[in-house]
């Protein structure tokens, strides 16, 4: 099956093709023998990367034209068609930073809605290092930061925090002293 048929019925027709989001629908049968029409979107699957430098971690000041205000995030985007993740994690943070690093994880595959298929990478780049000026998209406004490891975890009650699907796991750690310290040697390699 295509990865574009990834996680649908045999009998899913796309029904609305979009920029970035499809509209897929069949015909289910229900437990009481009648049917209904279900449907699912799909999404380009996409990539966020914590880049580690030294004892810090770089995070973004980011406005996108149809944002109100800026929002905290870290870097990442959407993967291109036929792109790996790993791959992809590469290119957005160089792109949107200006670092590299060789020394990757992923931390986390999420797919956080049942009703659409989207699948996040979550990566650690750990050793990062200044490669080139950043080369943002025309759609994005970007100033770095780097910040220690407990104000990483206090971006879990941030409302402007944009990273949704890590918020939990941030929260977590400031809690949890086990998973911290996991997390702490995954980002630090310790």
């Amino acid at each position: 099956m295509p990865k574009n048929r990834k996680n649908l019925p045999a009998n899913a027709k796309r029904v609305f093709k979009g920029v970035i989001f499809d509209v897929w629908q069949w015909k289910q049968k229900m437990f009481d023998g009648s049917v209904e029409i279900f449907e699912k979107l799909r999404r380009p699957d996409t990539v966020n990367v914590i880049p580690v430098i030294g004892d810090k971690i770089l995070i973004l000041k980011q406005r996108q034209p149809n944002w109100k205000t800026d929002k905290t995030t870290i870097a990442g985007g959407r993967i291109d068609e036929g792109e790996r993740p790993l791959a992809a994690a590469k290119r957005e943070l160089l792109e949107e930073t200006g670092y590299a690093s060789k020394d990757w994880a992923l931390w986390k595959e999420q797919n956080p809605s049942g009703k659409m298929i989207w699948t996040i990478y979550t990566y650690i780049a750990r050793d990062c290092y200044f490669k080139q000026p950043p080369q943002p998209d025309a759609g994005e406004k970007i100033k770095t930061r780097l910040v220690a490891f407990n104000e990483l975890l206090t971006l879990s009650e941030n409302p402007d925090f944009y990273e949704g699907e890590i918020k939990s796991s941030l929260l977590r750690a400031r809690f949890d002293k086990k998973y911290r310290n996991e997390f702490y040697n995954l980002l630090f390699k310790k």
